[in-house]
């Protein structure tokens, strides 16, 4: 049986969407014109509205930029999520959760255009939303990927936060890349394609027992930060 709404409640989720249709109108047109270029009004005309009403949810461009770039990056946090609790395994929330994130910036390339910009035009700020996001959501991997060692699924000799930080940089920049020069192969093939390398590594089995890899010291690769 549904419960109905109660005045204040229609009121409320009206006021709701109406925030979200604006937010989701300005994240294209900042994506498209530029932020120099998107102006309030602009946003209005786009969604149907006096350029009033946007200013009644958002006092200025700035807020409402902001306002997209955090929705944007919650929900690609969200559809990661959701995609790794339906799976049974570890490993498989891991490949789902890889596949969750290159499927939502390939559907939502404007966010990839929002946070190229709010580093770019605002470098001021402490911290890109896109890290704050991830910061605030990485505990959950953490866990499992430190479970996985305990467990000796995975190696003992690297740390969880490396591993963390290894694959989110890849996806990161496969991101980016994809974005900018488009894939080469298709998204089902390029998921693929990083879990054999996360997983299995490119050294074939007998290499893999003949290649060691040896610290900048003991090779005399430079140190990273030494000057040249």
């Amino acid at each position: 049986m549904s419960i109905p709404f109660t005045p204040n409640d229609a009121a409320a989720a009206r006021r709701h969407l109406r925030r979200l249709s604006i937010i989701e109108a300005a994240a294209r047109l900042f994506a498209e014109l530029g932020y120099n270029a998107c102006e309030m009004e602009r946003v209005a005309t786009e969604i149907g509205v006096a350029k009033g009403t946007v200013y009644l949810y958002f006092p200025g461009k700035q807020d409402l930029f902001f306002a997209c770039v955090d929705l944007g990056m919650s929900q690609m946090q969200q559809a990661v999520l959701e995609a790794a609790n339906t799976a049974d395994g570890p490993f498989d929330r891991i490949s789902l959760a890889i596949r969750a994130y290159l499927n939502f910036f390939d559907q939502h390339p404007q966010y990839v255009e929002l946070i190229i910009q709010e580093r770019a035009i605002f470098k001021d700020r402490k911290r890109p939303t896109y890290f704050e996001y991830r910061d605030a959501n990485v505990g959950v991997w953490r866990e499992l990927y430190r479970s996985l060692i305990a467990s000796g699924h995975l190696r003992s000799d690297l740390p969880a936060e490396l591993i963390l930080d290894t694959v989110g940089y890849l996806l990161y920049g496969t991101m980016f890349a994809n974005h900018f020069i488009g894939r080469a192969v298709s998204l089902d093939e390029q998921h693929r394609s990083m879990l054999e390398i996360v997983f299995r590594g490119i050294l074939s089995e007998r290499e893999r027992h003949v290649v060691k890899i040896c610290r900048p010291s003991d090779c005399g690769c430079p140190e990273s930060g030494a000057s040249e």
